[in-house]
């Protein structure tokens, strides 16, 4: 499921993520475990709230790395086609 990141639109970032899920344009939320809660919390309860799925990846080492860029993400998301 990770491999989708790189190949497919998306948006990397808690920020970007929170208002794209709010304009109800992603499809599936990445979280990393070792993330603050404080910061992957709210996004948690939004696309909860919009029936988004929600897909927990092990350090934000790896969803960084999974989204093609240098340094580790708290979220992520795929956008919707």
């Amino acid at each position: 499921m990770l491999s989708e990141l790189k190949n497919s639109p998306r948006v990397v970032g808690v920020k970007q993520l929170r208002k794209a899920v709010g304009r109800d344009e992603i499809r599936r939320v990445f979280l990393a475990e070792d993330a603050d809660p404080a910061i992957t919390g709210p996004i948690e309860d939004l696309a909860g709230a919009r029936d988004v799925p929600i897909t927990r990846v092990r350090s934000m080492k790896e969803l960084g790395q999974a989204c093609g860029i240098a340094v580790g993400a708290s979220a992520a998301g795929l956008l919707k086609s």
